[in-house]
């Protein structure tokens, strides 16, 4: 389709002007002649009248807010650590996952984190146990040993963890994490 076939036919007042001002300009030598104007539609044709169509509406879905970047894990202070390996700062609270099977403590473990924090607690215990094969002398540790910190690593638990490490012989050794809890005024 051409763009004479799209362009609307010319009113009398454009061809007028049209007319004017080729007849007020000379031909370049070897130039083609000027184009003529579009026809006028005779009245016996009839163009079908359509209402201008309305604009359609230009949908820009916006972007979505960038999330905000998920805080690294910190380890714990020194200071904090020392205390806590001896003695001398008790953690805020305890859990113990001994006996329970992933799926049940998966979600025991997420509640235990959100009362904690909603009670102010900075620095709580999570007793995992070393494993069956681990405690026997074996290579393989336990599978909450394993499991509970590829949780506390996921950017989903961010709100609730700062950062967690391997907890003092007196709490557990490496069956337990020291997981350090972020303020409930501070997500």
């Amino acid at each position: 389709m051409s763009i004479r076939e799209t362009l609307r036919p010319l009113s009398d007042e454009e061809i007028t002007l049209w007319l004017t001002v080729t007849r007020s300009i000379s031909r370049r030598p070897g130039a083609a002649a000027p184009e003529l104007p579009l026809r006028k539609p005779e009245k016996s044709e009839k163009i079908a009248a359509s209402p201008a169509a309305a604009p359609t509406p230009f949908n820009v879905t916006p972007k979505p807010a960038p999330r905000p970047a998920v805080p690294g894990l910190a380890p714990l202070e020194r200071r904090a650590r020392q205390k806590l390996a001896r003695g001398h700062m008790p953690v805020d609270a305890a859990l113990d996952l001994h006996g329970l099977r992933q799926h049940e403590a998966h979600p025991a473990l997420h509640g235990f984190l959100l009362r904690a924090q909603h009670q102010g607690a900075k620095i709580v215990l999570v007793v995992t146990g070393k494993g069956e094969r681990a405690a026997e002398g074996g290579e393989s540790a336990g599978v909450l040993r394993r499991a509970v910190p590829i949780w506390l690593r996921a950017p989903e638990w961010r709100g609730l963890v700062v950062g967690f490490e391997e907890a003092a012989r007196h709490h557990g050794g490496t069956g337990a994490l020291y997981v350090r809890i972020r303020r409930h005024d501070r997500i």
